[in-house]
């Protein structure tokens, strides 16, 4: 159930409340919306305990109890319904302005990243992305650079200013990535590694949830679900394509889950089209369809030689391609009521 205060409510009715819901059994979660406060009640719900929202929506400074029917409570629309705002520097995801997240799929070297860092910020992007540890289906391809990378896209932040997206593969470097890194990335790989979740969530980073090929959008909501039971509300959604039977890209793009996600869920959602086709012909294409279905941002790979790219040449922009893909994505921005991010 969730607890929605009243605009007025006092702190002393706030804290009321919730040593109420300590002592009933149960774990509060504090939302601080806008304009009042929400408190998602977590725990088992049995017949006599449901009872209790009618001895809440009495207390002083209580304006109404909702209960949630579905499993994933803290992700749920109905906890937090003004939406979650995601601030990574002075990067806001989820408000009106669109997260442009572009850079390489893997740190190759410090020129490289450097220099793609420059003109993704040049092109109107507003973080960067880059991979140090990759997870790769073949032990023999390029496995990243690690400490090396991250130390890479430390210094491609400082040069740029552009908050530093990249992924995160195992609970025992958690420590490692996050202390250069302001966005964790869990990849879809990775989206029912449940103790990794809980690790990230109890590192207090920012956290980027990529939605598995095979895993269903309440599958995504319960991964995001194992993050914030931790603490951690800092969400963002990412939608990368599913399995189909279509064969024609790596993945089939579900545009259905940007619209979808928003109804059920508080969380930002952005869409990865380059992971989604596979194929930079479509990423243009994908990227507007998902701005004008209402994603939050996108993720782009952007890669200056794609053909020598140790990984995932064949769906990285070149820069060029990706400077018109900013300036065309601005009349779709325009149109949908969002706005781009601002150059330099």
């Amino acid at each position: 159930m969730v607890i929605i205060m009243r605009t007025d409510a006092r702190q002393q009715e706030i804290d009321h409340v919730i040593d109420l819901v300590q002592r009933s059994g149960f774990q509060p979660f504090v939302n601080h919306g806008v304009e009042r406060k929400v408190i998602a009640v977590i725990g088992a719900m049995d017949a006599d305990k449901v009872q209790l929202a009618d001895r809440f929506s009495l207390m002083p400074g209580v304006e109404r109890v909702a209960l949630i029917s579905e499993p994933y409570k803290l992700a749920a629309r109905a906890s937090h319904p003004g939406g979650t705002l995601v601030r990574v520097g002075a990067v806001t995801i989820g408000g009106p302005t669109l997260a442009i997240i572009a850079g390489p799929c893997s740190v190759e070297s410090r020129q490289q990243t450097l220099s793609t860092a420059e003109e993704v910020k040049a092109a109107g992007a507003n973080l960067l992305r880059g991979g140090a540890f990759k997870p790769r289906t073949s032990p023999y391809a390029f496995q990243g650079l690690g400490r090396e990378g991250l130390e890479i896209l430390a210094e491609a932040r400082e040069r740029t200013g552009l908050p530093v997206v990249t992924e995160v593969m195992d609970p025992h470097d958690i420590t490692l990535v996050a202390k250069y890194a302001d966005v964790l990335q869990i990849g879809a790989r990775n989206m029912q590694n449940f103790r990794l979740l809980q690790r990230v969530g109890e590192a207090g980073k920012p956290v980027l949830l990529k939605r598995g090929a095979g895993c269903k959008v309440k599958d995504l909501l319960m991964a995001a679900e194992y993050v914030m039971s931790e603490g951690n509300h800092q969400v963002i959604l990412c939608e990368r394509g599913i399995t189909t039977f279509e064969d024609t890209t790596r993945y089939t793009t579900d545009i259905n889950a940007v619209p979808v996600l928003k109804a059920l869920s508080h969380l930002p959602v952005v869409v990865d089209p380059s992971h989604a086709t596979g194929d930079w012909r479509y990423v243009p294409a994908i990227t507007r369809a998902a701005i004008a279905a209402g994603a939050d941002g996108v993720i782009v790979e952007v890669h200056h030689n794609p053909a020598e790219a140790r990984s995932d040449g064949p769906q990285a922009l070149e820069p060029a391609r990706f400077a018109a893909l900013m300036a065309d994505l601005g009349k779709i921005a325009r149109a949908v009521g969002r706005r781009m991010p601002r150059k330099g």
